[in-house]
C-alpha cells in the first residue's frame, strides 16, 4: 500500500502524477484516511493536522512519487445576476446562510437546493442545473491553503 504524510499546491510539480484521487468538495477536507485512487491502488493519507485540498494538490508518497487530487462532479446549481450589484446582493443573501459556493466574475455555483432555487429566483436570479466540479471560497476560519506542510518523509 502506498504512504503518504506530505503534500504541494498545484503547479508546483511537473512530473506527471502516479493517479489520480477524485473527491467531491466535502471529502477533499482531511487528516488521516485510506484513499482510492483510479486505478484501484489505495494511499493511505497520514497527515500530522487537517488539510483542505483544492483541485490539482498533490499528495507526496513516500517513494518519491505524487497523485493528484481531482475535483468530482457534482450536481450543481448555476446562478446568474443581472448585473454586477445583483451578483454582490445574491452572494450576500447566500452567505447569510451559510452556503459554500464557488463565486467567479459571471456566476455563482452551489450545491443544489430546491428551497434555496426559489429564494434566489424570487431575488431575480437565472438558476441553471450543471453538473461539474465544484471549489467553494473557503471560509475566513479556514488555515489559508499556501500554509503547506512539506516535509517528506
Amino acid at each position: 500500500m502506498l504512504r503518504s504524510t506530505a503534500y504541494a499546491p498545484a503547479g508546483t510539480i511537473t512530473d506527471p502524477p502516479r493517479g489520480l484521487i477524485v473527491l467531491s468538495h466535502d471529502e477533499r477536507h482531511l487528516r488521516r484516511k485510506l484513499l482510492h485512487l483510479d486505478d484501484g491502488e489505495m494511499v493511505m493519507l497520514d497527515l500530522k493536522e487537517p488539510v483542505l485540498f483544492a483541485q490539482g494538490d498533490r499528495l507526496l508518497l513516500d517513494d518519491g512519487e505524487s497523485v493528484e487530487i481531482r475535483a468530482a462532479d457534482e450536481r450543481l446549481y448555476e446562478v446568474r445576476a443581472k448585473d454586477r450589484l445583483h451578483l454582490i446582493q445574491l452572494v450576500w443573501h447566500m452567505g447569510n446562510r451559510h452556503l459554500p459556493a464557488q463565486i467567479e466574475e459571471e456566476r455563482i455555483l452551489i450545491l443544489r437546493d430546491h428551497v434555496i432555487r426559489d429564494m434566489l429566483i424570487g431575488l431575480g436570479a437565472e438558476v441553471a442545473e450543471v453538473v461539474e466540479a465544484f471549489q467553494p471560497v473557503r471560509g475566513a476560519y479556514h488555515a489559508a491553503h499556501g500554509q503547506h506542510h512539506h516535509s517528506h518523509g
